[in-house]
């Protein structure tokens, strides 16, 4: 029986606030809709379009209850190249402000942080954003004192050394919240925030040798000598890096990606006995034994399984999938499933593609 494989989200994101917009719904909804609109015109390939990405999520949920009176919305105009020409667009991410009357727009050159968008669309319609409670940060904020406390030690730490007045770090600001929640599973690896300007920071700040805002550092658990990041700033890229260099399996949105919980070397032996499994148990049992790795020994009891029922590793992984999807798990917990299921697709000679390694 051929097996399909579901591959599932790490979180099913939340139904979005913003409005995408093509040509065949922009003039009822922008142009003659008699309500505001503020429209961002983006390109999925540009970086700083990326950064803004949940700041405009953001912004449209913060105006969603008002949504009879204004509307938050973008333009893929990379895609929509027609609707990119006809409003003059030459940049991305541009941001047009419409009356709902005309096709007129006005150009939005304020700032791309939360709080300056929020008091654009305040300061044009009198409409104020409403915020729901937000659970506690999961940021970590240092200075001169806890900086030492807790870089050089048993964690690895991304550091983001940042200014109150900088917009960069305002547009950064949210995209490392998000980061955070991706890793609080993760008790090796700490999200950090440094406010560089203030009395108790400057020292470390001028210590770091930090110059322009954000600066962003990575800290290797047990030293202090640090990694500068200079990569991309979208949720994604600081995800990747962090796996990188820290071993850490996260997809974005938190969950475990599709290697969390596989360990290489009994994933060879998955491959050298995948037409006998029974012939491989015993090297298996070898090999788990010498790994400190608490997945080593669900690798054992796979083979065993599987050497009793050949249909043993489709049925569980149906059933693990069946318990994801049932929701309402807490992170270890769903960790836990992630992770077993990884070690079985290996088990599942569909799943054997090197590009998940």
């Amino acid at each position: 029986m051929l097996f399909k494989l579901a591959f599932l989200p790490a979180i099913v994101a939340a139904s979005s606030a913003v409005i995408d917009l093509i040509p065949s719904n922009f003039d009822d909804i922008v142009l003659k809709s008699g309500k505001p609109a503020l429209v961002e015109f983006f390109a999925p390939w540009c970086g700083h379009c990326k950064n803004l990405a949940p700041v405009w999520e953001e912004l449209a949920a913060t105006f969603s209850y008002a949504s009879n009176k204004v509307t938050i919305a973008k333009v893929d105009a990379d895609a929509e190249k027609d609707l990119g020409r006809k409003f003059g667009v030459q940049g991305f991410p541009t941001l047009k402000w419409f009356d709902g009357k005309s096709d007129k727009p006005e150009e939005y050159s304020g700032g791309r942080d939360l709080e300056s968008l929020q008091k654009w669309v305040t300061d044009k319609t009198g409409i104020r954003p409403k915020t729901k409670g937000k659970l506690p940060s999961q940021v970590v904020f240092l200075d001169d004192n806890s900086f030492k406390q807790k870089v050089g030690k048993d964690q690895d730490v991304l550091v983001a050394f940042t200014a109150p007045w900088c917009g960069h770090c305002k547009s950064l600001a949210p995209v490392w919240e998000t980061l955070a929640n991706d890793f609080v599973s993760e008790p090796d690896v700490i999200i950090a925030k440094v406010d560089a300007e203030a009395e108790n920071s400057k020292a470390l700040a001028k210590e770091q040798g930090v110059s322009s805002y954000p600066t962003i550092k990575y800290f290797k658990k047990g030293s202090t000598e640090p990694l500068l990041y200079e990569g991309g700033r979208a949720e994604g890229d600081f995800v990747q890096f962090i796996n990188t260099n820290a071993g850490t399996h996260r997809a974005v949105g938190g969950g475990l990606d599709a290697t969390g919980g596989t360990i290489e070397a009994l994933d060879l032996i998955v491959s050298k006995f995948s037409t006998a499994y029974a012939d491989g148990i015993e090297e298996a049992t070898q090999a788990a034994a010498g790994l400190k790795d608490k997945y080593a020994q669900y690798y054992v009891k796979a083979f065993t399984k599987i050497s009793a029922n050949k249909e043993y590793a489709e049925k569980e992984y149906k059933r693990l999938q069946g318990l994801i999807t049932k929701g309402n798990l807490a992170p270890e917990k769903l960790d836990d499933l992630a992770s077993r299921s990884n070690i079985l697709k290996r088990f599942l000679p569909q799943t054997k593609d090197k590009s998940e390694l």
